[in-house]
């Protein structure tokens, strides 16, 4: 409280208008967010006789339409809050109703959220994946599995140690339930896998395009407003020329995580964590490398294979001019039959 001087009188006035939980246990501290559309206020606040620190997230259901979608999403959020129990997933605490307005109780996560201004090298880019995906596979590991759907920079709090946080189960949907066609579309654009966009099915590697738009984000010092940028005309992230530091396996990872057809990509979180795991982020590409990335994926097989007969050629003229023995004449041979492939014509001249 502070004291309000006015024509010669004191008037204690609160020092702010959040909701008053006390008669709940809670004593709120401070805003935290604001989704202003959704009518979504996030609150951190104290609970009463204890050093506990809570977040109290509140929806509005009569700022957020007339119909129950709202309601339905809150309900949702508590249901599958309250089967999970992982260390980088807020646990539910508590949830009550006031009229036209539902509260949930969370355990509170002193991390910034990604969606704030960050900048991250690129090997904490790496270590921030990997704990993202350890929870991806814990939540597709319950059965049926738990597509979370919003995966993007404002829903991970990261700490100091680099340990990442998943939040906002509004939109999380278990595995193979049927979804109304007006909560298709009710991801972020840009992180919303296409499958979705088209209303398909959604599998666990939904989630995983959600989370590479997100690494690449990271990677370009991109807002999540501005990913749009980051997409050319054919729908395709185009960010490589942005991230020239990035090693070539990690950005061949990216691109397989963001791929269009859901089948390319992998096909779920365990599996991306694997391949994740020994790649080598920071590192410059060779010559070959870069040659081999210009050149159609069409046309690569030919090259390689132009390239191991031009060097079986330039092999086979250096031996031959110091006069090799006639053993060494005969492994040239037999290694260019194998080579093309031509066994039937090699038989005689390798004396089998």
């Amino acid at each position: 409280m502070e004291l309000d001087v006015r024509n010669g009188h004191k008037e204690a006035i609160p020092l702010n208008h959040h909701p008053d939980f006390s008669e709940l246990g809670y004593q709120v501290i401070s805003e935290l967010g604001r989704n202003r559309e959704g009518g979504r206020i996030t609150y951190l606040a104290n609970v009463l006789n204890s050093n506990q620190q809570v977040v109290i997230k509140e929806f509005c259901f009569a700022r957020a339409g007339a119909d129950l979608s709202g309601v339905k999403a809150y309900q949702r959020e508590i249901e599958i809050l309250q089967q999970l129990n992982h260390s980088r997933i807020p646990r539910y605490i508590d949830s009550f109703e006031m009229p036209g307005v539902f509260y949930l109780v969370q355990e509170y996560k002193n991390a910034p959220s990604l969606g704030l201004r960050r900048s991250f090298h690129p090997e904490e880019i790496k270590q921030i994946a990997l704990s993202i995906l350890e929870i991806l596979v814990y939540l597709q590991k319950q059965t049926p599995p738990i597509i979370h759907r919003d995966i993007k920079p404002e829903n991970i709090l990261v700490d100091e140690q680099l340990n990442a946080y998943l939040v906002d189960f509004g939109l999380a949907r278990i595995q193979g339930a049927k979804i109304a066609l007006s909560s298709f579309v009710a991801g972020t654009p840009g992180f919303m896998p296409p499958e979705e966009q088209f209303g398909h099915s959604l599998t666990q590697a939904s989630d995983l395009y959600s989370l590479g738009a997100t690494l690449i984000c990271l990677l370009t010092n991109t807002r999540s407003v501005d990913i749009g940028k980051l997409i050319d005309d054919n729908y395709r992230f185009n960010f490589q020329k942005l991230v020239p530091h990035i090693s070539p396996r990690f950005r061949s990872w990216l691109i397989k995580m963001v791929e269009r057809n859901r089948k390319r990509r992998y096909a779920n979180a365990a599996i991306a964590l694997k391949a994740l795991g020994s790649i080598e982020v920071v590192g410059n590409a060779t010559g070959i490398d870069n040659l081999i990335r210009t050149i159609k994926p069409r046309k690569r097989a030919t090259l390689l294979g132009l390239a191991t007969v031009v060097t079986l050629a330039v092999v086979g003229a250096t031996l031959m001019s110091y006069q090799p023995g006639d053993a060494v004449r005969q492994l040239l041979q037999a290694t260019e039959c194998q080579s093309f492939d031509l066994s039937s014509g090699c038989q005689g001249k390798t004396g089998d």
